[in-house]
């Protein structure tokens, strides 16, 4: 049976790589992006392909999600396919963790809408793109956090930026309710710090310590970074933990998977260690702090014994490799 997998937000980090991978594999794509985040050029060398299908459609609109359906099911109809759909759309980028209209509106009410459209239409399958923010003041543990324990979220006395993931929680709850109801198989995914070398916006971390090394040979990093520690997950390992989940059925059970690296590092040590792949000894750049973002833990490590026991999925590329390749790109992008 041919499978078919919709894919929102497909021009950004998670969906465009794992609409790759999926085509890569024979599978047919329909993507659709807005590019409120995206980019047109990740998209760009998959228009050719006959397997694949892309709609500049926004999942808060209902017309485009009507025209979307409807070409499915013209298209690709449920008793000759197995359909399923990964939701990578949100509003993920750290300068729009504070409006909770932005977020709630994308995040809960578009994603609840799409899921039912999934069930009404026969979908297999719900791949729910959730996030480590969820954790929000308690996102760490020996051995990292887990799934099943108690969260600690930051309020709207303390922050904003927690309305985001307040949000994604939720959907979450919409994903296990469905599945217990027999109406879809699926669950949902925690991704912690993921990061690609195509990534255009470099207001996350690993984009800004190049940019600014390059430009400036100077990174300025919040105070909070003097003792802050992260673990960062390649876009292409994550994409490859979706679509283990999504292969493997007995795990579309409506709970919660991590899909996160246990290679932590200080956020200060992630520079020096940029800057030594970029060429730069330790005296040929400076560090800088200014400023402070509320709400945001010291530590993010999430443990993943749940999605390898599952799927048998693990991290392949590990961060000096990752780093690497960001810095080759960058330099590749501004020769």
């Amino acid at each position: 049976m041919k499978a078919v997998t919709i894919i929102s937000g497909v021009a950004g980090m998670t969906g465009s790589m794992a609409a790759v991978k999926l085509l890569e594999r024979g599978d047919t794509v329909v993507g659709f992006d807005n590019f409120f985040a995206g980019s047109r050029n990740v998209i760009a060398h998959m228009l050719s392909a006959k397997n694949f299908h892309f709609f500049e459609y926004d999942i808060t609109n209902a017309e485009n999600m009507n025209s979307l359906f409807a070409f499915v099911e013209s298209e690709y109809p449920v008793r000759s396919c197995r359909l399923s759909l990964i939701n990578c759309a949100g509003v993920v980028h750290t300068r729009h963790f504070y409006h909770p209209d932005e977020t709630f509106v994308t995040n809960v009410t578009a994603m609840r809408e799409i899921l039912e459209r999934a069930i009404n239409a026969g979908f297999c399958s719900f791949i729910n793109c959730s996030t480590s923010e969820v954790y929000s003041m308690k996102s760490w543990q020996k051995g990292g956090v887990r799934e099943d324990g108690p969260v600690v979220i930051a309020t709207a006395e303390q922050s904003l930026r927690t309305s985001y993931a307040a949000g994604k929680l939720i959907t979450e709850f919409f994903m296990r309710d469905a599945v217990e109801r027999g109406r879809i198989k699926g669950c949902s995914v925690r991704f912690a710090n993921v990061y690609s070398p195509e990534e255009a916006h470099d207001e996350h971390i690993i984009p800004h310590i190049i940019a600014s090394l390059s430009r400036d040979k100077k990174v300025v990093l919040l105070e909070n970074a003097r003792a802050t520690y992260r673990s960062f997950l390649h876009n292409s390992d994550s994409c490859d933990s979706v679509i283990s989940l999504l292969d493997t059925p007995a795990a579309l059970d409506g709970s919660v998977y991590n899909s996160g690296s246990n290679e932590e590092i200080a956020v200060v040590d992630l520079v020096t260690t940029i800057a030594g792949l970029m060429g730069m000894g330790l005296s040929g750049f400076s560090i800088e702090f200014d400023g402070r973002r509320s709400a945001d833990p010291p530590r993010r490590l999430l443990n993943t014994d749940k999605i390898f026991e599952a799927t048998g999925w693990a991290p392949q590329i590990p961060l000096i490799e990752g780093l690497s390749q960001c810095v080759q790109f960058y330099n590749e992008r501004h020769k």
